[in-house]
């Protein structure tokens, strides 16, 4: 169920119209009434799809699709003190909204009371900072009658969010637009990419990608690795998961020769998107980290590198600099806890050092030039 499932998420990033079927699968998973996907971004309009009315459901939802169309139009996200929360919190995993909100921001939602009178009560949300500035959110919700969500719901949606987090950051680049072509797709996304076959062969790569030969060599028989000799270890065993339908996954590179830090991102090309490449299987796009005094949020370390919520609060009490001990102290778990998350953090980020880890999540920024 899931193996369709997640391939119908990353068939999505790239045919934004697929996201109502895929949120529409997600909400049946989870026990929901609908989902939705967000894309916001101050200074640019809000973009985002609506699940499928689910079986037997009539035209129950169409009051509701109605308000989430409304929704869209303007700034009126920021009316919301529920989405304004959600947006402040940005929270790494999927959680109950009107749990984190006070009762004078409940009593002001007007959105939330709209939806009240149609039927509908809890909310789960999660939300996804991109490199590019977007902050892509997927909240599901359901009727009043079905009564709050239990955990085993919240925990099947959080096994979804890292591809729901992968697709997102696809979908947020091509504004929620339909890809058309390889090549255009690859230029729109905005970010070094390039297509893969199953077997590691390159079919074609973009310009940005192109301009950085020093962090990506070509290889024999048209396949390409990773000047860094253990990230490409991690993108070659990653290329190998994905001819055994197995999870894909980002993967770090260390800064060289004048070029930022990058997390590599490896999707699975699925169904439709399958198609659009042209027979492709994996896309391969970058996102660049670079050394500031930003310090990164929990949900963009998880979103990033498949971290659990546990494992991202560590490694962002890590970035600030404190201790393992303090760490764990403030996070409320032991030592021995602590070291057990760590070790994880390591195989996922490719560090091997906490020296190392914290250089490598100091700040995520988009690359140079691109933005569109």
């Amino acid at each position: 169920m899931f193996d369709d499932l997640t391939d119908r998420i990353y068939e999505a990033a790239f045919v934004p119209d697929l996201w109502a079927g895929a949120l529409e699968a997600a909400s049946g998973v989870s026990g929901s009434a609908s989902g939705s996907i967000f894309a916001f971004r101050d200074g640019s309009p809000t973009r985002g799809r609506f699940s499928h009315d689910p079986p037997g459901q009539g035209n129950a939802l169409e009051t509701v699709r109605s308000l989430f169309d409304d929704f869209l139009m303007g700034d009126n996200w920021k009316l919301s003190p529920g989405v304004m929360r959600m947006y402040a919190l940005q929270p790494a995993s999927f959680v109950h909204v009107e749990a984190s909100m006070t009762a004078d921001e409940i009593e002001r939602d007007v959105q939330r009371t709209r939806l009240r009178t149609m039927g509908i009560g809890a909310h789960l949300c999660s939300a996804v900072p991109m490199p590019s500035g977007e902050l892509v959110t997927f909240v599901f919700q359901r009727w009043i009658r079905d009564g709050a969500y239990d955990q085993s719901s919240v925990d099947r949606l959080d096994q979804l969010r890292p591809h729901f987090a992968r697709a997102g950051l696809i979908s947020a680049r091509l504004g929620m637009e339909q890809a058309s072509a390889t090549v255009s797709a690859l230029e729109a996304i905005g970010l070094p990419a390039a297509v893969m076959t199953s077997s590691g062969h390159v079919l074609t790569a973009n310009v940005l990608m192109e301009k950085m030969p020093s962090m990506f060599i070509a290889t024999a028989r048209g396949g390409m690795a990773l000047a860094d000799i253990s990230a490409n270890l991690l993108f070659q065993e990653a290329i190998i998961h994905n001819q055994q339908n197995r999870v894909v996954r980002s993967i770090p590179i260390p800064a060289r020769e004048g070029q930022p830090a990058l997390i590599i991102h490896l999707l699975p090309l699925r169904r439709a998107a399958h198609e659009i490449f042209s027979g492709a299987d994996i896309l391969v796009a970058a996102t660049a980290v670079s050394a500031s005094a930003t310090l990164p949020s929990p949900t963009l370390l998880a979103g990033l590198f498949d971290l659990t919520p546990a494992e991202s609060r560590l490694a962002a009490a890590l970035s600030q600099g404190q201790p393992l001990k303090e760490a764990a102290s403030t996070l409320k778990i032991t030592v021995k806890t602590g070291r057990t998350y760590l070790e994880r953090i390591f195989a996922k980020t490719g560090t091997r050092q906490q020296s190392q880890l914290v250089a490598l999540l100091r700040g995520a920024e988009p690359l140079p030039g691109a933005l569109r």
